[in-house]
């Protein structure tokens, strides 16, 4: 006689619970290390970019139906996923800064490589428009809320590359890839040890340098209607950091320094703001 099959206390029609399980103590050892992205749209991102090596998802119950989808587009593109693992909020909130918006998902990944600005620039595309062609180079910009916000609005607008001073500027840890809302997979984030080389490099690359600084001359919608504009191949938009703006070596370095029209009483933005404003003049 067959014996009769037992089927717990789910019953034999349904799926048993995801259980919770503990999140390594390896990972929640530096709540502010690189390679741990958390919120839903930097989480999403990085689970549907094909150059990610994810690994580890930990989701709350309450935000698995909002990753799910991720996880669906993921599949139908041929990539492999660690499944989610299920745990307490408290226990995001351990293992991610204090006060992250985590939106219950924070996901465990490799960092991005990326190439130095020649080979980067070696490997663009030689044909396009100048707008088609934008970089933007942070002149000791260094909170990574900014960079964030920075990295979102050149996403939107199209740049190719965010160049940085690696001395002077944060990993990209979970706090600034959140500020991104998912940009980070997108705009490639190229470290270099002096910017002034780098500007020269570009220039050698048919880049006109332009510095956003309110000693410009004229505005940025004055330099794209020059007619000369499109004897470059692209155009890096230099900005610096709030409060001292661009360093005087930087500046000095740039092809000309152009700046936003200001009528009102308040004469400047917030670098992410001023960053945002002059991509969209640029591309218009």
């Amino acid at each position: 006689m067959q014996k009769k099959r037992k089927t717990g206390k789910h019953g034999s029609g349904r799926k048993p619970e995801k259980t919770k399980r503990k999140i390594p103590a390896s990972t929640t050892h530096d709540r502010n290390r690189s390679g741990i992205l958390f919120g839903i749209h930097a989480a999403g991102a990085a689970i549907l970019n094909t150059k990610r090596h994810i690994h580890a998802v930990y989701v709350t119950a309450q935000a698995e139906k909002q990753i799910r989808p991720f996880f669906d587009q993921a599949k139908q593109a041929g990539l492999t996923r660690p499944a989610p693992v299920t745990v307490d909020k408290a226990q995001l909130d351990k293992m991610l800064p204090e006060g992250a918006v985590h939106q219950g998902i924070a996901v465990q990944a490799q960092d991005l490589h990326t190439p130095p600005l020649d080979k980067f620039c070696e490997e663009m595309p030689k044909n396009g428009t100048i707008r088609e062609n934008i970089f933007v180079m942070l002149d000791q910009v260094t909170d990574p809320h900014n960079i964030g916000a920075i990295l979102r609005s050149a996403a939107v607008f199209g740049a190719k590359a965010l160049i940085v001073q690696d001395r002077h500027t944060p990993e990209i840890t979970g706090t600034l890839a959140k500020s991104a809302s998912g940009a980070v997979e997108h705009v490639p984030i190229l470290r270099e040890t002096n910017l002034a080389r780098a500007l020269a490099q570009l220039k050698d690359q048919g880049f006109l340098c332009a510095g956003l600084d309110e000693r410009g001359k004229i505005t940025i919608a004055e330099m794209t209607a020059d007619e000369n504009l499109s004897s470059y191949h692209g155009i890096v938009l230099v900005m610096g950091a709030e409060g001292d703006g661009l360093r005087r070596l930087t500046a000095e370095n740039c092809d000309i320094l152009v700046r936003l029209p200001a009528h009102g009483k308040i004469e400047s933005l917030n670098v992410s703001n001023a960053t945002a404003v002059a991509l969209y003049e640029l591309v218009r």
